[in-house]
């Protein structure tokens, strides 16, 4: 089969026209039919030398009519795979939607264990610590009583120490046996209570061990679904356009072979009278615009001398103008400048009040607020209109979250932009309607592209391999930052919506 598949058509280059010709549009009707006609003749060498009769013109729409049939067919086959895909990707996205919540509580829980690993360890320390004093203590008393149990009595009769230093010694020892013997029960108890702070150490390390193995498992879930997901996105696409294009050049290529043969004749004939009948318009309006152009010549040299006397009487006064309107603009700006200071520095002191009421997160999941969901799980560490650690006023928020964390959509929406900008890495940007726009910046991965619809909750984005990352959430409305503690709805107004 000849390059190009079934719906290849070779067209043959049309005839050249030489300078002083002109073709009217009935004469290029009549050029086109010609030249598909020679084409259809020309098209068949390889038949001509095998001995095969070329195909008439008949025959010739008769196959460009089959090759259509057969292209549409195809193409509504690739319509039925398209909505059995769409079908699949849309049940893909609830199960990434639901892994991502997964991985997230997952998260929740290995760091609470973490956390209590931590206190069990200096927990255990700390008891280490004490049981080896005391126990010191005690095995030197032990060595005492020990070696004093080994003298006889005719030996503690034989010593040089009067009746009464010895009757004193054997009073003390009696009092402090039942000492010693009271603090090596304790001994035994703090021991006891040892051993069991390390069982829940071992225990509380393994539970932790299978937290991790379990959200690696998550994430490796999610990144096959997300190649999943890609794969399916793209996999009839290319074909889609090259059947469509085929199609294309079969349709421009199919016109009615018939009609163009029967037209041929009437165009040839009206072509010689409309092509006299143009030239002769075209004549008269040539003379026309030229003496219309010369008009306007001299018109223009005649307007041209009081035009710059005007714009020089007007760049003087357009001068001042601009001077004293840049002087009005100044002082507004400095009038602007102050009155934002004060609206960002009350708006700042409401936000603490706020969130100094409101809980940062919710009890499953990620930081949530009115109708969303903080991109990702973790720990807040600035809030809107706080002092970010470059000293600025913070615009959004900042989390602190696990390596490799998940990144949701806060909401559902369009990604406009999904890259890198600037010094500020990779970042996502979404459009959710209504004036809002998410900004999610300090990202180490992103798995979806631009002008994808996304649902909220369904993963976007992977934080960093290495550390504690932060991520950076800004929510727009209008081109102007709000809180996004507050979420959407948010009070209208200055730096808030």
């Amino acid at each position: 089969m000849a390059p190009g598949g079934p719906f290849a058509f070779d067209a043959p280059s049309p005839p050249r026209v030489s300078g002083g010709e002109r073709v009217s549009g009935a004469g290029e009707g009549i050029l086109a039919g010609f030249v598909v006609i020679t084409g259809l003749v020309l098209v068949q060498p390889a038949n001509a030398q095998s001995g095969a009769q070329p195909d008439g013109p008949k025959d010739t729409l008769k196959r460009v009519e089959q090759q259509l049939q057969t292209g549409k067919q195809r193409q509504q086959q690739l319509e039925r795979q398209s909505q059995a895909l769409q079908t699949e990707l849309e049940d893909l996205r609830g199960r990434l939607i639901a892994l991502a919540d997964q991985a997230q509580g997952q998260e929740q829980a290995l760091d609470q264990l973490e956390d209590s690993l931590t206190a069990l360890e200096a927990e255990e320390r700390e008891r280490s610590a004490s049981l080896d004093g005391e126990r010191q203590q005690i095995a030197t008393l032990l060595g005492a009583l020990q070696r004093l149990a080994r003298i006889p009595p005719e030996a503690a009769l034989a010593r040089p120490e009067s009746p009464v230093d010895t009757l004193r010694s054997a009073l003390l020892l009696r009092d402090a046996v039942p000492a010693l013997r009271a603090r090596a029960d304790a001994l035994a108890q703090a021991l006891t209570a040892l051993a069991d702070t390390r069982g829940k150490l071992v225990d509380r390390r393994s539970k932790a061990l299978a937290a991790r193995v379990a959200l690696a498992e998550k994430q490796s879930e999610m990144n096959r679904l997300i190649a999943r997901r890609e794969e399916l996105s793209r996999q009839t696409e290319e074909e889609r356009v090259r059947v469509g294009q085929r199609m294309a050049d079969l349709s421009g290529q199919a016109v009615d072979l018939r009609q163009l043969m029967e037209r041929i004749e009437a165009e040839r004939r009206a072509a010689a009278e409309a092509a006299a009948r143009r030239e002769a318009e075209r004549i008269e309006a040539e003379r026309r615009e030229a003496a219309r152009r010369e008009a306007e010549k001299r018109e223009a040299e005649r307007r041209l001398a009081a035009r710059k006397e005007a714009e020089r009487k007007d760049a003087e006064r357009k001068l001042a103008d601009l001077r004293a309107a840049e002087q009005k603009l100044a002082e507004q700006k400095a009038a602007e400048e102050q009155r934002t200071k004060e609206e960002t520095a009350r708006e700042a002191a409401r936000e603490r009040d706020l969130a100094a009421r409101a809980p940062n997160r919710a009890a499953d999941g990620p930081p949530a607020a009115a109708g969303m969901v903080l991109p990702a799980a973790g720990r807040l560490t600035t809030r809107f209109g706080e002092a970010d650690r470059f000293g600025a006023t913070s615009r959004g928020v900042t989390v602190q979250t696990r390596a490799a964390a998940a990144v949701v959509a806060p909401r559902s929406g369009t990604i406009v932009f999904a890259g890198p900008f600037k010094g500020y890495g990779l970042i996502l940007i979404v459009e959710h309607g209504n004036g809002y726009h998410s900004l999610i910046a300090g990202l180490g991965r992103i798995d979806t592209a631009v002008g994808r619809k996304v649902a909220s909750g369904e993963p976007l984005a992977v934080m960093p391999p290495d550390g504690n990352p932060d991520l950076y959430f800004e929510l727009r409305r209008n081109g102007q930052p709000i809180n996004p503690q507050r979420g959407f709805g948010a009070p209208e107004g200055k730096g808030q919506g």
